[in-house]
């Protein structure tokens, strides 16, 4: 459990929502095209202003819930579920959720984070705090403060994160650090990207842990499906960290008012 392994979307991922938690489908997918059967522009009807608000519905699957390059499902699928309620200044509100592998009667994550995200100059950056809930169970659920940053070179985006972990009892027992990079290339002509990620880990449970994932991923009617090798090392052997191919696949919905 994420809990026991200390923690960073996400996903991600290069997402700053919760998609962050997972390191196999870091791209986010794309909107489902208007309908070919529009008016003309001479008689279309003019479009309704959208509101400062908006609402985003994700639902994913994966082959195996990786946080970090640990499987926190026990390797067996998760369904990912989540909702972002965002305003046209930056700030967001989000709750996303996963099955995990049981942990002394829960067998469920609930990540409730608030954040801002936006445009520095030609860096885009999201700064939130995730608090990790795992329903059913007592003194292990904890807060981590996450920054990303993320610049675009034409096809190519390269990115950052940083996650800060205060002490906190039990679930905490010392401050955690994690950094990461990651890239994303996006095929000319396809819809098609790759991508990869790096990070290490350092807290009360890992001494300089490495995560690594390299992988692709496609928009395919409204969809994005993705393929990732992903792995962590200087585990002290946890089988959970042990490398393997993670399939995932998403959709998102949104409306605005």
């Amino acid at each position: 459990m994420r809990v026991f392994l200390m923690a960073t979307a996400a996903s991600a991922a290069l997402i700053a929502t919760p998609a962050l938690a997972q390191d196999a489908a870091p791209d986010v997918p794309t909107k489902v095209e208007a309908g070919q059967n529009a008016a003309p522009p001479a008689e279309a009807e003019e479009e309704a202003p959208k509101g400062p608000f908006t609402l985003t519905f994700d639902l994913a699957g994966v082959s195996d819930y990786r946080f970090r390059g640990i499987s926190l499902s026990d390797k067996d699928p998760a369904f990912q579920p989540a909702v972002t309620l965002s305003h046209e200044s930056g700030f967001y509100v989000g709750v996303w959720g996963s099955n995990v592998a049981e942990n002394d009667g829960s067998d469920v994550e609930i990540d409730l984070l608030a954040g801002w995200g936006g445009s520095l100059g030609p860096i885009d950056v999201d700064v939130s705090a995730t608090y990790y809930v795992y329903p059913g169970v007592q003194d292990i659920d904890y807060v981590e403060f996450i920054a990303t940053a993320s610049h675009e070179f034409g096809n190519l985006t390269v990115g950052t994160t940083f996650a800060y972990t205060p002490k906190q009892g039990d679930a905490a027992p010392k401050r955690g650090l994690y950094g990461a990079i990651n890239a994303s290339y996006a095929i000319p002509g396809t819809p098609i990207s790759v991508n990869g990620s790096y990070g290490i880990e350092d807290n009360a449970f890992y001494d300089s842990k490495h995560d690594y994932s390299i992988g692709v991923a496609a928009d395919v009617i409204g969809f994005t499906i993705g393929a990732n090798y992903v792995k962590a090392t200087n585990t002290f052997h946890d089988p959970l960290g042990k490398g393997r191919i993670v399939l995932s696949i998403s959709r998102s919905f949104e409306t605005s008012f």
